[in-house]
């Protein structure tokens, strides 16, 4: 049974946390934290990325943490946190994929005109990947960590309504961003290793636990008393992926009970869908052109 307590001795280390003010993303960079990690919280909101930093300075006085504004909706946002952190930091070891949108009822666009989800899901992450991967890459046994979701089992890649401009239904949208977020990390490994670096590409999802995630569903908000696991446990399969220590590159890891929906981290299996060479070389090379960034290997 593997807890964040079993999270070895960090220190020297740098990690970068998308989504840290709050959920799967806060407990992340928490657990992270807590064993001496220099820990950067990439948050929507700097103010609540204060509140994150100050409580978990206030829970472990020793830790380092750095808060910086970034907005995965927005491309610009993004660009000017990779090159904030690369002009701060020479060294990344954990490359913390978390932030997320969920079944937000009627279609939104990111400032860059894309679908909320798949936006802010996939093509903010691919795109803070890709401006990073050059410092990602330079750190010797670096992670990069990529929040997926068991609903990624509903998704399907539609390359003719990425944007969700012909149909919007919210769910299909969301595992269709989850879905993109395996495929994305997959095909990552697969160029990494071809590359000879030992930077390994892990995804992680985690199960149902209760977070503001879930804050348009008022099931979820009924149900979370009754059946969903706490955030702290939750967050275990990201900080196993990110850490653990028989983890190989593109694996996949969630909570070890019943349909993979509570418990402690194992390594566990994705859709035929998901391990598609065909469908991740077409989304990865869309994605390089949704976002303007292009992976140098």
């Amino acid at each position: 049974m593997w807890t964040a307590n079993d999270i070895p001795d960090l220190h020297g280390k740098t990690a970068v946390v998308t989504g840290a003010n709050s959920g799967i993303g806060y407990e992340t960079a928490l657990g992270l934290a807590m064993k001496s990690a220099l820990v950067v919280l990439g948050c929507r909101n700097v103010e609540k990325g204060r509140e994150a930093a100050d409580k978990i300075r206030k829970k472990y006085p020793g830790a380092v943490i750095e808060e910086m504004q970034l907005d995965l909706a927005e491309l610009a946002s993004v660009r000017i946190f990779a090159d904030t952190f690369i002009h701060r930091h020479k060294t990344l070891d954990i490359l913390g994929n978390v932030a997320g949108v969920m079944a937000i009822p009627e279609r939104q666009e990111t400032t860059d005109g894309f679908e909320r989800q798949f936006g802010t899901n996939h093509l903010g992450h691919f795109l803070l990947t890709g401006l990073l991967l050059d410092v990602i890459r330079n750190t010797p046994g670096a992670r990069i960590v990529t929040v997926s979701s068991a609903a990624h089992r509903i998704g399907k890649i539609d390359f003719d309504n990425l944007n969700a401009e012909q149909a919007y239904k919210r769910w299909p949208v969301y595992g269709m961003s989850k879905l993109a977020n395996l495929l994305f990390t997959y095909e990552l490994h697969r160029r990494l290793e071809k590359d000879g670096n030992d930077t390994i590409a892990v995804a992680s999802h985690p199960g149902y636990t209760a977070t503001n995630l879930q804050q348009y569903t008022k099931l979820f908000k009924f149900l979370n008393p009754i059946l969903a696991q706490k955030q702290e446990i939750g967050a275990l399969p990201t900080l196993y992926a990110a850490v653990g220590p028989d983890v190989q590159g593109g694996e996949y890891y969630g909570p070890d009970g019943f349909m993979e929906q509570r418990g402690y981290p194992r390594k566990v299996q994705s859709t035929k869908e998901s391990h598609s060479l065909e469908i991740a070389k077409r989304l990865w090379e869309i994605s390089e052109k949704m976002t303007g960034v292009h992976y140098s290997f």
